[in-house]
């Protein structure tokens, strides 16, 4: 599938996740430790989303790509996201980058995109867990809500950090919010989580720490709905009249582009 990766996007847009998990750095013993009242917030938050059935919801995305010259450049865009647990999501992304549509039906994960009416299957694990290692893994693509919908959510996204607190309460697109940050050695993250009977998050802001520009991805969720329920057939994909179907490129034959590509921030593949 064409995609291209800007900057701290090389994970990311595929469709526009948060990708908040840092399990590739080891956890470390010494520094500042996680709060307590940081930890129970986020635990609250992975293991009430962990047990919705199936919800749906919005994001606008803003993502910081930083030119050789040092000048950031934002790239928007918004994604809706509908999950039905243990195996089904959809998702589809619309934004400035490019247009793509996620279908995981329990067995088989299609990517299309509708511009172009490019699409691509793969065999995949049966569930959701399954299916966010092997889209990573396997084909460099990180699907929405990436790590905050894994079964063990809580461990993913406090591997590696050696500090987390809360920052304090926080009015987020009118719902009253526990605000969290949390360090690792790569990434500064935030967290801002509804106080109520539903702790639902509804803002992430990534910083990457590595690169001495300090990008950011932001990302705003709205129109949590988890009481909805899905028609028939809503994660199966039906390619439209005149769709092509192409292989993935998997991770082991990835060709990059030239310096000049490279200059742009830009690695394209096709």
């Amino acid at each position: 599938m064409a995609m291209r990766n800007y900057g701290i996007a090389v994970a990311l847009l595929a469709l526009g996740t948060v990708v908040l998990s840092t399990g590739a750095v080891p956890a470390r013993a010494e520094g500042p430790a996680i709060e307590s009242q940081a930890r129970q917030i986020l635990k609250r938050m992975t293991d009430y989303l962990g047990g919705l059935e199936r919800f749906s919801m919005d994001t606008d995305n803003m993502l910081e790509d930083v030119l050789v010259s040092g000048q950031k450049i934002q790239y928007d865009f918004t994604a809706h996201v509908q999950i039905e647990r243990p195996s089904k999501l959809r998702a589809a992304r619309t934004g400035d980058l490019f247009q793509q549509e996620l279908i995981f039906d329990g067995k088989t994960l299609t990517i299309f995109n509708p511009e172009d009416g490019y699409f691509a299957k793969a065999e995949a694990p049966g569930d959701i867990d399954g299916l966010l290692h092997f889209a990573r893994d396997t084909l460099d693509i990180v699907p929405p809500v990436g790590d905050v919908i894994f079964t063990n959510a809580f461990e993913l996204l406090t591997a590696g950090v050696t500090e987390g607190f809360v920052v304090g309460k926080s009015m987020v697109g009118g719902v009253r919010c526990d605000h969290l940050a949390f360090r690792t050695p790569l990434v500064d993250w935030q967290i801002w989580i509804a106080d109520g009977d539903k702790p639902l998050p509804y803002k992430y802001v990534l910083t990457t720490m590595d690169d001495p520009a300090h990008p950011q991805y932001l990302v705003l969720v709205s129109n949590w709905n988890t009481h909805t329920s899905f028609a028939p057939g809503r994660f199966q994909f039906s390619p439209p009249e005149g769709a092509q179907e192409i292989e993935f490129l998997r991770m082991d034959c990835l060709l990059y582009t030239s310096d000049a590509a490279d200059d742009q921030g830009l690695v394209e593949m096709s």
